[in-house]
């Protein structure tokens, strides 16, 4: 009996463990929440749209959609998914911690630019 309650609770951990993997991250996501030290920031007031988008391609390719405006780079995420690193063009590369990653909810966050929640499209 104990045998089958260890298997049953190995197995239960593994269906419910889940890695964040690059393939969760493919996709359009949009940004819901942004907290910066400790404070919740309008994303309207600053951006001047709600429409404030992140895509990540399966070839690495990149895109920040904010209203009208696109500008296209490049991701990678680390092999253990603790670290994103993008870069738009022009720009100097954003390192983000990764807080949380599955199919619908991204968590990220930066030293400068807080907390970011993103849900995907």
């Amino acid at each position: 009996m104990k045998k089958i309650l260890a298997i049953a609770v190995i197995l239960f951990s593994a269906l419910t463990i889940h890695a964040q993997t690059a393939n969760d991250l493919i996709g359009k996501w949009k940004l819901v929440n942004w907290n910066m030290s400790g404070n919740d920031m309008n994303i309207h007031d600053f951006f001047k749209t709600d429409e404030v988008y992140q895509v990540f391609n399966e070839d690495n390719s990149f895109e920040s959609i904010v209203g009208d405006i696109i500008n296209k780079g490049t991701w990678n995420l680390s092999g253990d998914g603790k670290t994103l690193t993008i870069k738009v063009e022009g720009q100097k590369k954003a390192i983000f911690n990764v807080d949380h990653l599955d199919a619908n909810k991204r968590i990220i966050s930066e030293q400068k630019l807080g907390t970011l929640t993103y849900q995907k499209q």
